[in-house]
Protein backbone atom coordinates (compact mmCIF):
# COMPACT_ATOMS: atom_id res chain seq x y z
CA UNK A 1 0.00 0.00 0.00
CA UNK A 2 2.96 2.26 -0.60
CA UNK A 3 1.00 4.48 -3.04
CA UNK A 4 -1.37 5.86 -0.42
CA UNK A 5 1.16 8.22 1.05
CA UNK A 6 1.14 10.24 -2.19
CA UNK A 7 -2.60 10.85 -1.98
CA UNK A 8 -2.36 12.86 1.19
CA UNK A 9 -1.29 16.48 0.50
CA UNK A 10 1.65 17.73 2.48
CA UNK A 11 0.74 20.38 5.04
CA UNK A 12 2.04 23.85 4.20
CA UNK A 13 4.47 25.46 6.60
CA UNK A 14 3.37 28.76 8.11
CA UNK A 15 4.43 31.68 5.90
CA UNK A 16 5.47 29.43 3.02
CA UNK A 17 2.92 30.92 0.59
CA UNK A 18 3.66 34.54 1.50
CA UNK A 19 7.35 34.13 0.79
CA UNK A 20 6.92 32.83 -2.70
CA UNK A 21 7.64 35.80 -5.03
CA UNK A 22 5.26 36.70 -7.83
CA UNK A 23 6.32 35.81 -11.37
CA UNK A 24 3.65 37.36 -13.58
CA UNK A 25 1.72 34.66 -15.37
CA UNK A 26 0.33 31.97 -13.13
CA UNK A 27 3.05 29.61 -12.00
CA UNK A 28 1.24 28.15 -8.99
CA UNK A 29 1.86 24.45 -9.29
CA UNK A 30 2.09 21.29 -7.27
CA UNK A 31 1.36 21.82 -3.61
CA UNK A 32 -0.20 25.23 -4.15
CA UNK A 33 -2.72 23.80 -6.61
CA UNK A 34 -3.64 21.06 -4.16
CA UNK A 35 -4.25 23.73 -1.55
CA UNK A 36 -6.42 25.78 -3.94
CA UNK A 37 -8.42 22.74 -4.92
CA UNK A 38 -9.36 22.16 -1.28
CA UNK A 39 -10.43 24.57 1.40
CA UNK A 40 -9.83 27.89 -0.43
CA UNK A 41 -11.79 27.17 -3.62
CA UNK A 42 -15.12 27.70 -1.91
CA UNK A 43 -14.00 31.13 -0.72
CA UNK A 44 -13.30 32.71 -4.11
CA UNK A 45 -15.13 36.07 -4.16
CA UNK A 46 -15.32 36.59 -7.89
CA UNK A 47 -14.82 34.65 -11.11
CA UNK A 48 -13.09 36.68 -13.83
CA UNK A 49 -10.38 35.36 -16.10
CA UNK A 50 -8.38 34.13 -13.18
CA UNK A 51 -9.49 32.61 -9.88
CA UNK A 52 -6.74 34.28 -7.81
CA UNK A 53 -8.56 37.05 -5.93
CA UNK A 54 -8.81 38.94 -2.65
CA UNK A 55 -5.81 38.98 -0.37
CA UNK A 56 -3.81 36.85 -2.82
CA UNK A 57 -4.06 39.52 -5.53
CA UNK A 58 -3.16 42.29 -3.09
CA UNK A 59 0.08 40.45 -2.51
CA UNK A 60 0.55 39.50 -6.14
CA UNK A 61 0.24 42.96 -7.65
CA UNK A 62 1.69 44.84 -4.68
CA UNK A 63 4.82 44.89 -2.61
CA UNK A 64 3.52 42.65 0.16
CA UNK A 65 4.08 39.49 -1.92
CA UNK A 66 7.72 40.15 -2.74
CA UNK A 67 10.07 39.03 -0.01
CA UNK A 68 13.16 39.43 -2.17
CA UNK A 69 14.38 42.19 -4.54
CA UNK A 70 13.59 39.85 -7.41
CA UNK A 71 10.55 37.65 -7.73
CA UNK A 72 9.57 35.06 -10.23
CA UNK A 73 11.19 32.19 -11.97
CA UNK A 74 13.37 31.03 -9.11
CA UNK A 75 16.53 32.46 -7.67
CA UNK A 76 19.47 32.26 -10.02
CA UNK A 77 22.94 31.82 -8.66
CA UNK A 78 26.01 32.08 -10.80
CA UNK A 79 29.72 32.52 -10.39
CA UNK A 80 31.39 35.60 -11.80
CA UNK A 81 33.35 34.96 -14.95
CA UNK A 82 36.12 37.03 -16.45
CA UNK A 83 35.04 38.47 -19.78
CA UNK A 84 37.72 39.91 -22.08
CA UNK A 85 37.33 43.61 -22.90
CA UNK A 86 36.92 44.52 -26.56
CA UNK A 87 39.36 47.21 -27.65
CA UNK A 88 37.37 48.22 -30.75
CA UNK A 89 33.68 49.01 -30.31
CA UNK A 90 30.99 51.00 -32.09
CA UNK A 91 31.04 54.70 -31.33
CA UNK A 92 27.45 54.74 -30.07
CA UNK A 93 28.28 51.96 -27.60
CA UNK A 94 31.31 53.87 -26.30
CA UNK A 95 29.18 56.99 -25.78
CA UNK A 96 26.49 55.00 -24.00
CA UNK A 97 29.05 53.28 -21.77
CA UNK A 98 30.40 56.68 -20.82
CA UNK A 99 27.08 57.45 -19.18
CA UNK A 100 25.89 60.14 -21.57
CA UNK A 101 22.76 58.41 -22.85
CA UNK A 102 21.46 55.17 -24.36
CA UNK A 103 22.86 53.77 -27.61
CA UNK A 104 19.83 54.87 -29.63
CA UNK A 105 20.16 58.40 -28.29
CA UNK A 106 23.90 58.28 -29.03
CA UNK A 107 23.09 57.70 -32.71
CA UNK A 108 21.08 60.93 -32.69
CA UNK A 109 24.00 62.83 -31.14
CA UNK A 110 26.41 61.43 -33.72
CA UNK A 111 24.18 62.49 -36.61
CA UNK A 112 23.81 65.93 -35.02
CA UNK A 113 27.56 66.46 -35.38
CA UNK A 114 28.34 67.02 -31.70
CA UNK A 115 30.71 64.04 -31.38
CA UNK A 116 34.37 64.11 -32.44
CA UNK A 117 36.94 61.33 -32.73
CA UNK A 118 40.57 62.47 -32.53
CA UNK A 119 39.47 66.04 -33.24
CA UNK A 120 37.30 65.24 -36.28
CA UNK A 121 33.52 65.40 -36.36
CA UNK A 122 32.00 61.98 -37.05
CA UNK A 123 28.42 61.69 -38.31
CA UNK A 124 28.48 58.22 -39.84
CA UNK A 125 26.59 55.61 -37.87
CA UNK A 126 28.45 52.37 -37.28
CA UNK A 127 31.82 54.07 -36.87
CA UNK A 128 34.17 52.04 -34.70
CA UNK A 129 36.71 53.40 -32.22
CA UNK A 130 39.56 52.03 -30.13
CA UNK A 131 38.68 52.58 -26.48
CA UNK A 132 42.36 52.89 -25.52
CA UNK A 133 43.85 54.84 -28.42
CA UNK A 134 41.11 57.14 -29.74
CA UNK A 135 39.99 60.38 -28.09
CA UNK A 136 36.21 60.80 -28.17
CA UNK A 137 34.55 64.07 -27.19
CA UNK A 138 30.92 65.09 -26.79
CA UNK A 139 30.29 68.85 -27.06
CA UNK A 140 34.01 69.34 -26.48
CA UNK A 141 34.12 67.25 -23.31
CA UNK A 142 36.36 64.19 -23.34
CA UNK A 143 34.49 60.99 -22.64
CA UNK A 144 35.89 58.24 -20.47
CA UNK A 145 34.71 54.75 -19.78
CA UNK A 146 33.04 54.94 -16.37
CA UNK A 147 32.39 52.25 -13.79
CA UNK A 148 28.86 50.93 -14.32
CA UNK A 149 26.29 52.13 -11.80
CA UNK A 150 22.74 50.82 -11.31
CA UNK A 151 20.19 52.66 -9.19
CA UNK A 152 16.62 51.78 -8.22
CA UNK A 153 14.13 54.47 -7.15
CA UNK A 154 10.59 54.51 -5.82
CA UNK A 155 9.44 57.49 -7.90
CA UNK A 156 6.98 59.87 -6.24
CA UNK A 157 4.14 61.68 -7.95
CA UNK A 158 4.81 65.08 -9.53
CA UNK A 159 8.31 64.44 -10.93
CA UNK A 160 9.11 64.31 -14.65
CA UNK A 161 11.30 61.43 -15.86
CA UNK A 162 13.96 63.29 -17.80
CA UNK A 163 17.55 64.47 -17.43
CA UNK A 164 16.66 68.13 -17.91
CA UNK A 165 13.45 69.92 -18.82
CA UNK A 166 13.23 73.73 -18.75
CA UNK A 167 9.43 73.46 -18.63
CA UNK A 168 9.33 71.03 -15.69
CA UNK A 169 9.38 72.30 -12.12
CA UNK A 170 10.74 69.00 -10.75
CA UNK A 171 12.66 66.15 -12.40
CA UNK A 172 13.62 62.73 -11.01
CA UNK A 173 17.30 63.69 -11.22
CA UNK A 174 16.77 66.09 -8.31
CA UNK A 175 16.01 63.09 -6.10
CA UNK A 176 19.39 61.47 -6.79
CA UNK A 177 21.37 63.71 -4.47
CA UNK A 178 24.24 61.67 -3.10
CA UNK A 179 24.66 59.65 -6.28
CA UNK A 180 27.82 61.14 -7.80
CA UNK A 181 27.83 58.95 -10.92
CA UNK A 182 26.34 60.38 -14.09
CA UNK A 183 23.29 58.20 -14.73
CA UNK A 184 20.12 58.48 -16.82
CA UNK A 185 16.62 56.99 -16.41
CA UNK A 186 15.89 53.61 -17.97
CA UNK A 187 12.60 54.17 -19.78
CA UNK A 188 10.17 56.60 -18.22
CA UNK A 189 7.20 57.02 -15.94
CA UNK A 190 4.90 59.97 -16.60
CA UNK A 191 4.67 62.82 -14.11
CA UNK A 192 1.72 61.43 -12.15
CA UNK A 193 2.82 57.77 -12.15
CA UNK A 194 4.71 56.42 -9.14
CA UNK A 195 6.81 53.35 -8.46
CA UNK A 196 9.81 51.40 -9.75
CA UNK A 197 12.23 53.45 -11.84
CA UNK A 198 15.79 52.41 -12.69
CA UNK A 199 18.81 54.58 -13.52
CA UNK A 200 22.18 53.59 -14.96
CA UNK A 201 25.15 54.73 -17.01
CA UNK A 202 25.20 51.37 -18.79
CA UNK A 203 23.75 52.09 -22.23
CA UNK A 204 23.80 48.47 -23.30
CA UNK A 205 21.81 47.41 -20.24
CA UNK A 206 19.33 50.24 -20.77
CA UNK A 207 18.82 49.09 -24.35
CA UNK A 208 18.02 45.54 -23.24
CA UNK A 209 15.55 46.70 -20.63
CA UNK A 210 13.62 49.14 -22.83
CA UNK A 211 13.74 47.94 -26.42
CA UNK A 212 10.48 46.17 -27.44
CA UNK A 213 12.35 43.19 -28.87
CA UNK A 214 13.58 42.20 -25.39
CA UNK A 215 10.01 41.99 -24.07
CA UNK A 216 10.57 42.93 -20.40
CA UNK A 217 7.50 42.77 -18.19
CA UNK A 218 6.01 45.54 -16.09
CA UNK A 219 3.35 45.25 -13.40
CA UNK A 220 1.15 48.16 -12.32
CA UNK A 221 -1.52 48.87 -9.73
CA UNK A 222 -4.23 51.14 -11.13
CA UNK A 223 -7.01 52.89 -9.19
CA UNK A 224 -9.97 53.77 -11.42
CA UNK A 225 -12.76 56.31 -10.98
CA UNK A 226 -15.37 53.52 -10.98
CA UNK A 227 -15.71 49.73 -10.91
CA UNK A 228 -14.21 47.90 -13.88
CA UNK A 229 -17.05 46.00 -15.55
CA UNK A 230 -16.56 42.35 -16.41
CA UNK A 231 -17.23 43.16 -20.06
CA UNK A 232 -14.37 45.67 -20.11
CA UNK A 233 -12.17 43.29 -18.10
CA UNK A 234 -12.56 40.72 -20.87
CA UNK A 235 -12.03 43.40 -23.52
CA UNK A 236 -8.65 44.38 -22.07
CA UNK A 237 -7.53 40.76 -21.96
CA UNK A 238 -8.64 40.18 -25.58
CA UNK A 239 -7.06 43.41 -26.85
CA UNK A 240 -7.97 47.08 -27.00
CA UNK A 241 -7.68 49.06 -30.23
CA UNK A 242 -5.60 52.22 -29.73
CA UNK A 243 -4.39 54.86 -32.18
CA UNK A 244 -1.02 53.08 -32.54
CA UNK A 245 -2.34 49.53 -32.72
CA UNK A 246 -4.00 46.80 -30.69
CA UNK A 247 -2.70 46.10 -27.20
CA UNK A 248 -3.72 43.34 -24.76
CA UNK A 249 -2.77 42.85 -21.12
CA UNK A 250 -0.67 39.79 -20.26
CA UNK A 251 -2.61 39.45 -17.03
CA UNK A 252 -5.35 41.38 -15.24
CA UNK A 253 -6.69 41.01 -11.70
CA UNK A 254 -9.10 42.61 -9.28
CA UNK A 255 -6.70 43.29 -6.41
CA UNK A 256 -9.43 43.72 -3.80
CA UNK A 257 -12.49 41.47 -3.99
CA UNK A 258 -14.60 44.21 -2.38
CA UNK A 259 -13.38 47.08 -4.57
CA UNK A 260 -13.32 46.55 -8.32
CA UNK A 261 -11.79 49.96 -8.91
CA UNK A 262 -8.38 48.60 -7.86
CA UNK A 263 -6.80 46.69 -10.71
CA UNK A 264 -3.52 44.85 -11.14
CA UNK A 265 -2.27 44.76 -14.72
CA UNK A 266 0.80 43.08 -16.22
CA UNK A 267 2.02 44.25 -19.60
CA UNK A 268 5.17 44.03 -21.71
CA UNK A 269 4.59 47.02 -23.97
CA UNK A 270 6.70 50.11 -23.26
CA UNK A 271 4.58 52.52 -25.31
CA UNK A 272 3.98 55.98 -23.89
CA UNK A 273 1.21 56.11 -21.23
CA UNK A 274 0.06 52.67 -22.37
CA UNK A 275 -1.75 51.63 -19.16
CA UNK A 276 -3.60 54.92 -18.84
CA UNK A 277 -4.56 54.84 -22.51
CA UNK A 278 -5.95 51.31 -22.23
CA UNK A 279 -8.39 52.29 -19.50
CA UNK A 280 -9.15 55.71 -21.00
CA UNK A 281 -10.12 54.05 -24.30
CA UNK A 282 -12.93 52.29 -22.42
CA UNK A 283 -14.11 55.44 -20.66
CA UNK A 284 -12.31 55.07 -17.32
CA UNK A 285 -10.18 57.68 -15.58
CA UNK A 286 -7.03 56.44 -13.87
CA UNK A 287 -6.91 58.19 -10.51
CA UNK A 288 -3.59 56.67 -9.47
CA UNK A 289 -1.01 54.46 -11.18
CA UNK A 290 1.87 52.72 -9.42
CA UNK A 291 4.50 50.50 -11.08
CA UNK A 292 5.32 47.71 -8.62
CA UNK A 293 7.56 45.55 -10.80
CA UNK A 294 9.97 46.30 -13.65
CA UNK A 295 11.98 43.44 -15.18
CA UNK A 296 11.86 41.61 -11.85
CA UNK A 297 12.81 44.62 -9.70
CA UNK A 298 10.42 45.78 -6.95
CA UNK A 299 10.35 48.84 -4.70
CA UNK A 300 10.29 46.80 -1.50
CA UNK A 301 11.90 48.69 1.38
CA UNK A 302 11.96 52.03 -0.45
CA UNK A 303 9.73 54.92 0.60
CA UNK A 304 8.50 57.39 -2.02
CA UNK A 305 11.45 59.39 -3.34
CA UNK A 306 14.08 57.05 -1.90
CA UNK A 307 16.65 55.17 -3.97
CA UNK A 308 19.36 52.56 -3.56
CA UNK A 309 22.09 50.90 -5.60
CA UNK A 310 21.31 47.47 -7.02
CA UNK A 311 23.15 44.58 -5.45
CA UNK A 312 25.74 42.64 -7.43
CA UNK A 313 23.36 39.70 -7.56
CA UNK A 314 20.53 41.81 -8.99
CA UNK A 315 22.82 43.27 -11.65
CA UNK A 316 24.04 39.80 -12.66
CA UNK A 317 20.47 38.57 -13.04
CA UNK A 318 19.60 41.55 -15.25
CA UNK A 319 22.69 40.94 -17.38
CA UNK A 320 21.74 37.32 -17.88
CA UNK A 321 18.24 38.34 -18.88
CA UNK A 322 16.82 35.87 -16.38
CA UNK A 323 13.70 37.91 -15.77
CA UNK A 324 11.21 38.89 -18.45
Amino acid sequence: MEEKKFLRPRRKRVGEHAQKPFSGRSEHRGEHNEHRAGEQRAQKPFSGRSEHRGEHNERRFGEQRAQKPFGGRGEIRSESKSIPVKEVVRLNKFIANSGVCSRREADTLIQAGVVTVNGEVVTELGTKVNIYKDEIRFNGEKLKGEAKVYVLMNKPRGYVTTMTDPHASKTVMELLRGCHARVFPVGRLDKNTTGVLMFTNDGEMAEKLTHPSYDKRKIYQASLDRDLRQEDFNHIMAGVELSDGTIAADDLQYIDATDRRKIGIEIHSGKNRIVRRIFESLGYEVKALDRVNFAGLTKKGLKRGEWRFLTEGEVNILRMGAFK
